[in-house]
């Protein structure tokens, strides 16, 4: 298993009617039951929704229907919406 899978995995289960979640980084830290690495508390790039390129977590959310919308540094939390 990848290290992202359990993020993707909980994004697919998440209602179609839902189009929007904002999850803090120590829920996405308990979701993947694994710490984000530093570039993901500092780095706008690595929230980047690539399409070609080094990131893994980037086709987490997206293969799972989800890209992130935004990223609040200061509040440690990211929004993801559906496209």
């Amino acid at each position: 298993m990848a290290k992202y899978d359990p993020l993707n995995a909980y994004l697919k289960r998440i209602s179609p009617s839902s189009n929007d979640i904002t999850l803090s980084f120590d829920q996405i830290n308990d979701i993947l039951q694994s710490d984000l690495p530093y570039s993901a508390f500092n780095y706008p790039a690595w929230w980047a929704n690539e399409v070609n390129g080094p990131h893994v977590q980037a086709y987490a959310w997206q293969d799972a229907g989800w890209k992130v919308e935004s990223v609040d540094f200061t509040k440690r939390r990211v929004r993801f919406i559906r496209p």
